[in-house]
């Protein structure tokens, strides 16, 4: 009989946060980064008031764990991919739990942390 892979979970995991990755980070740290502070976009956009009305709702909320837990999942794949390609073999179910497991704690914290808002 032959044993199932849990492999297609963490694939998907990690190509949702390499979209995100890819996509709107990019987006994130131009706005916040460049933009804002050369006054580039309105004055007012990033004010305290505006991103703490996002932030509340339910959309706003779903961004923000979207945005932090698919990065934590796709960063911490890429690191476990990359001991591989580095030739670390020995101890594979045990960097894959490590990894995982942060990227799993990091999920729920951030879950947690967002509903708290």
């Amino acid at each position: 009989m032959k044993t199932r892979s849990n492999e297609p979970i963490f694939w998907s995991l990690f190509g949702a946060g390499g979209l995100v990755f890819a996509f709107i980070l990019p987006v994130l740290i131009f706005i916040t980064g460049v933009a804002v502070p050369l006054a580039i976009m309105p004055e007012g956009v990033m004010s305290f008031d505006r991103i703490h009305g996002f932030a509340t709702g339910w959309f706003g909320k779903l961004f923000l764990f979207a945005v932090i837990s698919l990065t934590l999942w796709h960063g911490f794949h890429r690191i476990f991919l990359s001991l591989h390609d580095l030739g670390v073999y020995g101890g594979r179910m045990f960097f894959k739990w490590l990894l995982y497991g942060i990227a799993l704690i990091g999920t729920v914290a951030t879950l947690i942390l967002v509903l708290q808002i």
